[in-house]
């Protein structure tokens, strides 16, 4: 059985750098400081054995499951703006991470899945690479926004097996109208070439995932050309790749009340991506029912 959060040890970290891990390159949280992203030291707001991942991913036993605190994006219809935006969660040390990692695995985790750890990357090789020294063994999922330092990504080779970012924006113009940042869509391109370079199209073995990329994209309400977009970059420059289309979407945190994004997607909106991603080629991925 996972302990509850709240009994996770909270040993404080000391930060001593000037953190450039994500595109923002803030340079904060030096003792004291904390960055764009909210972030200190490991912060995490949960753990567990998720069932609501692609198939792949989830499998029958569940995703060890890590929710990291914070993140440099701040998109404003962030459904997950408690633990993205307000920095809820729990400090943990680099050993309680890895020994999480081994308490997920013992429990049957298929893989151990870190979303949104980009601001958190230093601690979170050190603590995979303590947990293999105890016996770790299966595959990491680097699930994240896709806004991604490459020479970043470089260090992570030999460490994730699975890569599952965001393919969110494809101009700078739709990037700033929705997070706080504009280069998005040039960030993310040279991310999501970097990831495939490293672990290839996505393998499975009985069909749980093994290695590769699985990209994902949030279908938005009224801003099908952005999709549009995204998926024919997607098509053309890393191929037939698993590719996850997200019907999902709600209006959460500021984006209730938008004159845009205020409401759900349409099954008619969601069919005409559908259909356009068939149109181009795609055979491989997932699709969710609206």
């Amino acid at each position: 059985m996972l302990s509850p959060i709240s009994r996770i040890s909270r040993p404080l970290l000391k930060n001593s750098y000037a953190c450039g891990l994500c595109p923002r390159e803030c340079r904060a949280r030096r003792p004291g400081e904390r960055g764009l992203c909210g972030a200190g030291q490991i912060r995490i707001a949960s753990y567990n054995l998720h069932f609501g991942e692609e198939p792949p991913i989830s499998g029958i036993n569940g995703s060890g499951t890590i929710f990291f605190s914070g993140c440099s994006l701040k998109c404003v219809f962030c459904q997950n703006y408690p633990i993205s935006h307000l920095n809820h969660g729990f400090d943990i040390s680099v050993e309680k991470l890895a020994e999480i990692m081994l308490e997920l695995q013992a429990d049957g985790a298929h893989n151990i899945n870190f979303v949104t750890p980009t601001h958190f990357t230093d601690s979170i090789i050190e603590a995979v690479l303590q947990a293999r020294k105890n016996g770790f063994k299966v595959p990491v999922v680097w699930n994240t926004s896709g806004y991604e330092k490459v020479e970043v990504l470089k260090r992570l080779c030999g460490i994730v097996d699975i890569y599952m970012p965001d393919a969110k924006f494809a101009t700078a113009q739709i990037s700033e109208k929705y997070t706080e940042v504009s280069d998005y869509a040039e960030i993310n391109r040279r991310a999501l070439l970097e990831m495939k370079s490293q672990v290839g199209d996505l393998e499975t073995e009985r069909g749980i995932a093994i290695k590769g990329i699985l990209v994902r994209h949030l279908v938005l309400p009224g801003e099908l050309e952005n999709s549009k977009k995204v998926i024919k970059w997607i098509f053309e420059n890393l191929g037939n790749v698993y590719l996850s289309l997200m019907s999902q979407y709600h209006p959460a945190h500021k984006a209730v009340g938008h004159p845009v994004i205020g409401r759900t997607l349409s099954a008619g909106e969601y069919d005409e991506i559908l259909e356009f991603a068939d149109k181009l080629g795609f055979t491989n991925g997932f699709r969710q029912e609206i």
